[in-house]
């Protein structure tokens, strides 16, 4: 079965000109919402490649063509930045993303399903597909996934596929800001959109890329000059636009950090780094920014980040733990990633009252008392039918 827009929908509309963007853009402001969606390409760029912009109100839908000669997206820029409407995503992190870049500032309002799904109990990052189904029967066939979205000319078919996510999206929200006001749990909701209201979330430092790659040594020589390369990558591949692992893989660049060659010689040399990069431009950039870190006196080296702490939790009171969380968020129908993670538990189980989001909030209701009471000894764990249930002490 294809994937369809919605049959009580108007067929979708592609916009190619600035002036019926506009006049679209005009109409959405008077929308209580719309929902939104992007189609884009990142595979040969560092930076994303808005190929289309999707956007539907309540008795229309665009497909825009953000590649269409001349067109200005800046019509799109003012209505997301409208307060009285309300920009609907699903998994908004890489669409919020782009706009960032463009706009400077994340779509405001904005409710993204995604969370709002795993705060209503559908699970760990439910997929849209699930989403769609099961709170409106509706089919989501994924023919077009792979599409070059770059390519021109659009068929009606690629067409009709991108719209179909945006309006499928107006009954899923509505259905479930419906469910979560029954419950009180939108609070909750914008409590966790908090991360994805800041602008900051999008824009990655250069100064922190090397905290990916989690070096596991405290030589703070290695440790600086990894830190310097990697910022220089971040850059270089920004600046020719290449992703950073087309530039230079993990690996080579933790070699490189390692190693620290002092020739082209040597830098290509290291696995993954051709003699081509090494003897060029780039390479040449790189070899400065070595030669640099080298000179750094051991005295005005960084301290090494700060071990944590080794001691290892019980194992057991780990496993008590999770069987809390999983048995309160189902008595809560919460997506239990969403209230603790792994690493979350794990502290919990070694400090007697870490500085973690399970102990605050609507998260300590649901599982932070009880697990701080199980700790303490004054709550136990039992069977009851197929249910766990909990046994004051």
């Amino acid at each position: 079965m294809a994937k369809t827009s919605r049959p009580d929908y108007p067929l979708p509309v592609l916009i190619t000109a600035t002036d019926a963007l506009d006049a679209f853009c005009q109409r959405m402001h008077g929308e209580t919402f719309v929902t939104v969606d992007t189609e884009f390409m990142r595979e040969r760029t560092y930076w994303p490649e808005l190929c289309l912009v999707q956007v539907a109100g309540e008795n229309e839908v665009a497909v825009i063509d953000a590649q269409a000669d001349g067109i200005d997206l800046s019509s799109l820029g003012v209505l997301f930045a409208d307060e009285a409407v309300t920009k609907v995503f699903h998994a908004a992190r890489q669409d919020i993303e782009i706009f960032v870049l463009r706009y400077g500032d994340v779509p405001r309002p904005m409710f993204d399903t995604q969370v709002a799904a795993m705060v209503a109990g559908f699970g760990d990052q439910v997929g849209y597909d699930a989403l769609v189904s099961s709170l409106t029967g509706g089919v989501i066939d994924k023919a077009h996934r792979f599409s070059d979205w770059s390519a021109r000319p659009l068929s009606a078919a690629q067409i009709t596929y991108a719209a179909a996510d945006v309006t499928h999206l107006r009954d899923v929200y509505t259905r479930l800001s419906r469910r979560l006001a029954q419950e009180n749990r939108l609070s909750w909701v914008a409590e966790e959109m908090a991360i994805l209201n800041n602008p900051a979330t999008y824009r990655g430092d250069p100064e922190t890329a090397w905290e990916r790659l989690r070096p596991r040594t405290t030589n703070r020589r290695l440790l600086y000059i990894l830190k310097e390369v990697a910022a220089w990558r971040e850059k270089e591949a920004q600046r020719v636009n290449i992703p950073r692992q087309r530039l230079i893989k993990d690996e080579a660049l933790l070699e490189i950090a390692a190693t620290a060659p002092a020739n082209a010689d040597a830098l290509a040399r290291v696995r993954g780094v051709t003699r081509g990069f090494a003897e060029g431009k780039s390479g040449t950039a790189l070899m400065e920014v070595l030669a640099a870190a080298r000179r750094v006196p051991d005295a005005d080296l960084p301290a090494a980040p700060q071990a944590r702490d080794s001691a290892r939790p019980s194992a057991a009171l780990v496993s008590l733990l999770k069987v809390l969380l999983a048995a309160n968020a189902e008595r809560h129908n919460v997506a239990p990633r969403l209230v603790a993670s792994s690493d979350d538990i794990d502290r919990l189980a070694l400090e007697e009252n870490p500085e973690i989001p399970g102990l605050h909030g609507w998260r300590r209701e649901v599982f932070g008392n009880d697990a701080l009471l199980l700790k303490q000894g004054r709550m136990a764990l039992g069977v009851d039918g197929r249910r766990v249930k909990f046994i004051p002490v």
